[in-house]
């Protein structure tokens, strides 16, 4: 089956039937959908070296994981602009706020790793970029 057919059949899915969907696949593959689609992302890139060099490899480095570390007092808007810059539904969006150190993205270019840790802290978030 082709991945066009596959999306078609989707969208005659219901909301709750694509739930249901996600939780059995979480189950299957023992995994979670915030961290399905980065890994998937990391999969397909070429394997770096190794070693390097304390601060020259961060210099070097093209891809960045953005972590939450903590939701903070705003816990509401975080939850917003993790679902904006993610696309997760709000049960996802709230269990990565909920579980920090959680990431909200892997394997993200430098800009916009950067973009991403300034808009969760403007909302009130602790982020490191790894």
């Amino acid at each position: 089956m082709a991945v066009e057919d596959i999306v078609k059949e989707l969208n005659k899915l219901s909301v709750l039937e694509l739930v249901e969907l996600k939780k059995a696949l979480e189950e299957e593959w023992d995994v979670t959908a915030a961290a399905a689609a980065p890994v998937m992302v990391a999969a397909g890139a070429p394997a770096g070296g190794g070693g390097g060099e304390g601060g020259g490899a961060a210099e070097e480095k093209d891809s960045f994981d953005v972590v939450l570390t903590a939701a903070g007092d705003k816990k509401i808007q975080v939850i917003k602009v993790i679902r904006e810059l993610t696309g997760l539904g709000l049960k996802e969006a709230k269990a990565v706020a909920d579980e920090a150190p959680a990431p909200v993205k892997e394997g993200a270019a430098k800009d916009e790793a950067e973009q991403m840790k300034a808009k969760l802290e403007e909302a009130g978030a602790t982020v490191e970029l790894k």
